[in-house]
C-alpha cells in the first residue's frame, strides 16, 4: 500500500466545526500542509466536479503525498459547472462582473459566517481592529449589480467600524471630498477603498493631500477607462492624493480569502492562503520562483467549494514570500483537461 494511503482512506467525510476553526489558527507551514492535504482528500471524495478533474489527471489521495502535488481546478469551471462540496444548497451565491454576453462565474457559499470570519480575521491581521478606522468605499460598479462578494465584505467591515461617517459612495465625489476634509481635520484614521477607475475619477476631480487616510485599490477598470499597469496607477493616485504609497486588496468571486499589499504592489496572504506560480507552458509544473507564470491559489477557507484554484492571472513569487500580480492571460488555455468530459 502507498505510504499514507491508509490515513487518507479513513479521513472523516465531513468537516466539523472544530476543523473549520483550525483553518484560522494555522501558525506554521507544517500545519498548513497537513490541513491542505486533509481538505484535498475531503473535496476529492465529496466534490463531484473536482474529483472528475483530478481523475482526468490521474491524481488522488493514493498518489498525492505532499501538498505541492494537489491538482488546481481551472477557475473557468466556476462559469460552466456548479462547484460545490457535498452537494448542499448555498446560503449565498456570489457572481462575478462581466461584459454583456460573457458568462459569469458563480460561487455558492454554504456558510456566510465562514466567509465573514475569513475576511474579518485577515483584515485584523493586516490592519488591526476595524473599529480603529472610518472606512469609505468607492465601489460604484459593484453596487450596481447583485451578488458582489466585495460589496458583502466591505459592508460588513463598515458595520464593524461603528463609525458614523463610514459608508459607501457612488458618484457623489463632492460629498466624499467634504467628508475626507472633515476626517482629516479631526485626524481620524481612515481607509478609502475603491475600484481603480472610480479612485482615478475622484483623484482627478479632487486632488488633495491626505495625511491620515490609507488609500486602497481593489483593482479593475471594468471597461470604464484605459487599463493601466499597477505601478502606473499607483503613481497617479499617490501624486493626486498626496500619499506615499497605495495599498491594494487582491480577492475574487471564487475565493473566500484576500491578500493585501501595503505598497509597491507586493501582496502577502493570511496563514490559511498561499500562492503558487505555475509554468505558463506546462500548467502542471509548479511552484516556480522569480519568473512570471500563472497564479495558483490555495484558499483553505474554501472548504465548501474548491480550495485549490488555477486563476487566469499572471504573477511572480518573491523571495520574501510576497507575490505580484502582473496581468492576465489574454485567452486562457486549459491544458491537460477536457471540460466536455465533466
Amino acid at each position: 500500500m502507498v505510504p499514507g494511503l491508509l490515513f487518507w482512506l479513513f479521513l472523516p467525510l465531513t468537516m466539523d466545526s472544530s476543523l473549520r476553526n483550525t483553518i484560522f489558527n494555522i501558525t506554521c507551514e507544517k500545519e498548513f500542509e497537513h490541513l491542505a492535504l486533509e481538505i484535498f482528500s475531503y473535496q476529492y471524495q465529496k466534490n463531484k466536479v473536482y474529483r472528475a478533474f483530478c481523475e482526468h489527471l490521474k491524481r488522488g489521495p493514493q498518489n498525492v503525498g505532499k501538498f505541492t502535488d494537489i491538482p488546481f481546478l481551472p477557475i473557468e469551471f466556476f462559469k460552466s459547472h456548479r462547484v460545490v462540496t457535498d452537494n448542499k444548497d448555498p446560503e449565498l451565491v456570489f457572481e462575478s462582473s462581466g461584459t454583456t454576453g460573457n458568462e459569469t462565474s458563480k460561487h455558492g457559499v454554504l456558510d456566510s459566517g465562514l466567509y465573514t470570519k475569513s475576511f474579518l480575521t485577515a483584515f485584523q491581521l493586516f490592519y488591526g481592529n476595524p473599529q480603529d478606522y472610518c472606512i469609505l468605499a468607492l465601489l460604484p460598479s459593484y453596487l450596481e449589480r447583485q451578488g458582489s462578494s466585495l460589496v458583502f465584505m466591505v459592508e460588513k467591515l463598515i458595520q464593524q467600524t461603528q463609525h458614523p461617517e463610514s459608508g459607501f459612495h457612488r458618484y457623489d465625489h463632492e460629498a466624499l471630498h467634504q467628508k475626507l476634509r472633515q476626517l482629516e481635520a479631526s485626524k481620524t484614521k481612515t481607509i478609502l477603498m475603491g475600484v481603480s477607475f472610480a479612485l482615478l475619477d475622484f483623484a482627478e476631480s479632487y486632488p488633495q493631500r491626505l495625511k491620515y487616510c490609507t488609500v486602497m485599490e481593489t483593482g479593475g477598470m471594468k471597461g470604464r477607462r484605459k487599463e493601466l499597469i499597477r505601478s502606473e496607477l499607483h503613481l497617479i493616485l499617490s501624486h493626486a492624493l498626496g500619499v506615499d504609497v497605495i495599498h491594494s486588496e487582491y480577492g475574487m468571486t471564487e475565493l473566500l480569502s484576500q491578500a493585501y499589499s501595503k505598497g509597491n504592489g507586493r501582496f502577502k496572504t493570511p496563514p490559511w492562503m498561499q500562492i503558487m506560480i505555475r509554468n505558463t507552458e506546462d500548467p502542471l509544473t509548479y511552484p516556480i520562483f522569480k519568473k512570471t507564470g500563472g497564479v495558483n491559489i490555495i484558499d483553505l477557507a474554501n472548504i465548501d467549494s474548491c480550495a485549490f484554484i488555477a486563476t487566469q492571472d499572471l504573477g511572480k513569487a518573491n523571495n520574501d514570500g510576497s507575490f505580484e500580480i502582473l496581468g492576465r492571460f489574454d485567452h486562457s488555455d486549459i491544458r491537460g483537461c477536457n471540460l466536455m468530459a465533466l
